[in-house]
């Protein structure tokens, strides 16, 4: 489970499968953040990982601040479903 932000708008919604580099992930979380103040593009900051993890998103074991977060840009990412 990682944490991505994607600057630019991709379209993503809560559960939506994605392929980002050589792997596909699911949403588990998605906040819109520069819709009316901010950076020119928008940015998504989604909580993403394979079906295994849901569990671990949905029951919260985990800690959000120690996630692996990367920065991409909404090219990078591709809508599976």
């Amino acid at each position: 489970m990682k944490r991505l932000l994607i600057n630019g708008d991709a379209h993503l919604q809560k559960g939506t499968k994605i392929e980002y580099g050589d792997e596909e992930l699911i949403c588990f979380s998605v906040t819109r953040n520069g819709d009316y103040h901010g950076p020119r593009r928008v940015q998504l900051a989604c909580i993403v990982g394979v079906t295994e993890e849901y569990s671990t998103f949905i029951e919260e074991e985990y800690i959000a601040h120690f996630l692996e977060t990367e920065s991409i840009d909404s090219e990078d990412v591709k809508i599976v479903i």
